[in-house]
Formats: structure tokens, sequence, C-alpha cells
């Protein structure tokens, strides 16, 4: 019987221990009955963390959304890594504060030593918060898989932004998408972004979904991409890209989103909610800043 079950156990991962869950650090939403709550929103199935772990570890290609100024969804995804790693053998990382032209530089320090200076040997782009990626990047940075940018670079923004190209595939190119993230745009600058702008912002953005889909297909798998709720959405984000390049399979989309900010079903496959940040006005500073545009 003994053997049986040191058999049975490296057959399905099932006795090996996930890491410890990171303790909440975001102040709001602590007496939620929501908080810590993973959901599966196909079924309505309320999961543990090793329930989830185990679903997720069976798909090609792992999507998940964050905000990106919570820390909690920053603890918590190195913690999604870590417990992956345990239950196969990771192919690669993808994130989306990355771009094309730190590639190189990530590939270089990944030969040697880490450097004392990471954030500089990286070019990390000072609009991420260092303190909250810093020890996904360096945990990443440890492991034998590659770690890969899944973003456009400043020049393509540019170039897309000027001349916006034809999106192909009807999956991601449908008014009930485009509709959706216009409106977004227009929420996320407070509605202070001229009208005429709209069009190559919706451009930009779908580009990089569409971009974050090509790398999340070339990359060795499995996959699993860290990146903006937004951005890794079934219902308007990269899965829609995947589908439209022919690989609408083999993608699981979790959401972390932060206790009264519900996942909607169709959004995503799971919901982990979190602890949440106090609200921040960030419009009424935007508009300090754009005075003109009121």
């Amino acid at each position: 019987m003994r053997i049986f079950l040191i058999v049975f156990c490296g057959l399905l991962a099932a006795c090996q221990s996930l890491p410890p869950l990171p303790e909440w650090q975001s102040s709001e939403g602590r007496g939620s009955p929501d908080l810590g709550v993973i959901r599966d929103l196909r079924s309505g199935e309320r999961l543990t963390p090793e329930q989830l772990v185990a679903r997720l570890a069976a798909e090609p290609r792992v999507l998940v959304g964050e905000q990106h100024d919570n820390p909690d969804h920053h603890t918590l995804q190195l913690w999604l890594l870590q417990a992956l790693e345990a239950r196969r053998e990771q192919g690669s990382l993808l994130l989306e504060m990355l771009d094309p032209e730190q590639q190189a530089k990530v590939d270089a320090v990944r030969q040697g030593p880490l450097p004392s200076d990471l954030p500089q040997a990286l070019a990390w782009q000072k609009n991420w918060n260092w303190t909250l990626y810093g020890p996904i990047v360096r945990h990443a940075l440890a492991q034998p898989y590659p770690l890969l940018a899944a973003n456009l670079d400043r020049s393509e923004i540019r170039r897309i932004y000027k001349a916006p190209p034809l999106l192909q595939g009807p999956r991601s190119t449908a008014d009930a998408v485009r509709g959706p993230l216009l409106e977004q745009i227009r929420e996320s600058h407070c509605g202070l972004l001229p009208e005429s702008q709209m069009p190559a912002m919706l451009a930009v953005q779908q580009q990089r979904d569409r971009r974050m889909a090509e790398r999340l297909l070339a990359a060795p798998g499995p996959a699993l991409l860290f990146a903006g709720a937004f951005h890794v959405r079934r219902d308007l984000g990269v899965p829609l890209h995947l589908a439209d390049l022919g690989r609408p399979e083999g993608n699981a989309v979790l959401i972390l989103s932060e206790v009264g900010k519900p996942v909607e079903r169709g959004a995503a496959d799971y919901v982990w909610y979190t602890a949440a940040l106090p609200p921040i006005d960030h419009c009424a500073g935007l508009r300090r800043q754009l005075p003109a545009a009121r």
C-alpha cells in the first residue's frame, strides 16, 4: 500500500505541498466575506487554492490579470508561479511590463550572477513599480525557463498611433469588443481624451493584445502571462486574439480582483478576490495636469 501511494503521488503531483499563501497587504476589504474567495466563473464553484493550481497546471497557456498598483496581486502572482513550478515543468513566463527593446538585456542578465542594480541592467521602466514587480522578476531570472517580453516597444506604439494598422480577425474586430474597449479607454482617461485620439488609442490597445497573443503562441510551453486585467479578459482581450490566430483552446484566464469589484461570467474562467487599496481619485490629479481639457 505504501508503494502504491508513493507512485500515485508521483504521477498526480497530488502530494506535493504548495508554498504558504502570502498575508494580505492592502488595507481595505478585510471584513468582506469575499476576501480570498476563488471562484470558477463557468460553474459558480468555489475552489481552494490547491484546486485552482491543479486546474491551471493542466493548461498550455495561463493568463493572469492584475490591478497594477495592488501589492496583493503581485504577491499572489509570485505564489502562483512557484505553485505551478511545483506541479509541472514551467516553460516560460511572459510579462506585459517588458518590451522587445529589453529582451536582450533580460537574456544577458540570465547568463550570470544578478547585478547589484538589477532595474538599471534591465532598463526597467519607471512606470512599473519595481518594488511590486522586482520579486517576481528576480525569481524568474533564477529559473531555467526564459523570462519574455510581451508588450510593444515605444517605437512600435508611436507608429501604430500615427498610422493604425488594420487588425485581422472576426472576433477581436467585432463591434461588441471595440465598443466596450473604447469606453474603457475613455473612462481610464477620465473623459479628458479628445475624441479624435480615440481610434488611435484603441488601435494601440488592441495591437498590444495581439502582440501578447503572438508571444504566448511563440513561447515555450506551458506559458504563463502576467498582464493588466483588461488585457486578459476573455470577452475583450488576448483570448480573442488567440482565437483569431487559430488557438481558441488551451487558454485559462484568472483575474485577480479587489473585493467590491466583481468579475462577470464570460470575462474569465476564474477570479480570486483580494484585499483592496483605499479609493483614490486618479482623475483629480489628471485634471490638474490638463486644465485646458475640462
